[in-house]
């Protein structure tokens, strides 16, 4: 099974007295999510499932993704516990939600989805998502029930500032 982890597009600073919740996209925002987009698409990375924070700027990343992706509004869930949620959140959000999706996206916020990355993956370390940043692992498992931590292998991070995949 993969998990993809994306971390919601850039997003413009907090206005004076605007919630955190509803800050939005910046232009660069809106134009790295539909090519981030396009890179999973070239590699045939389309998800069954994906689980958003209702948060403006990763439900707007989440919209943009699924129209790249030419996905159905019904593979889409929001969750609330996704809003800046900790490593032990994500986890439990996962393995209550993702059930046998074969290909289940996350996308949420840092920091919590960077830790929640290091933690998750058998082979590499992560530092810092960047914004729009993807990373993708696979996992030997048959339902999100069972994803434990230090289980992710073959895990791939991309992000729109790097050239390589370009």
């Amino acid at each position: 099974m993969r998990l993809t982890l994306l971390r919601h597009a850039k997003t413009e600073a907090q206005h004076s007295g605007q919630e955190d919740w509803d800050r939005m996209l910046e232009p660069r925002g809106q134009k790295d999510a539909p090519e981030m987009a396009r890179r999973l698409r070239e590699r045939k990375l389309k998800p069954d499932l994906v689980i958003a924070s209702p948060a403006v700027r990763a439900l707007t990343t989440a919209q943009i993704f699924m129209r790249e992706l030419h996905l159905a509004p019904s593979k889409m869930q929001q969750d609330e516990r996704l809003y800046l949620a900790s490593p032990k959140v994500l986890k439990e959000v996962i393995r209550e939600l993702g059930g046998t999706a074969q290909h289940l996206m996350i996308v949420g916020h840092n920091p919590g989805l960077t830790e929640f990355a290091d933690r998750v993956s058998a082979e590499r370390e992560i530092d810092n998502m960047p914004t729009c940043a993807i990373y993708t692992l696979e996992f030997d498992i048959e339902d999100w029930s069972e994803l434990e931590w230090d289980s992710g292998v073959n895990a791939e991070l991309d992000y729109p500032k790097n050239c390589s995949s370009c």
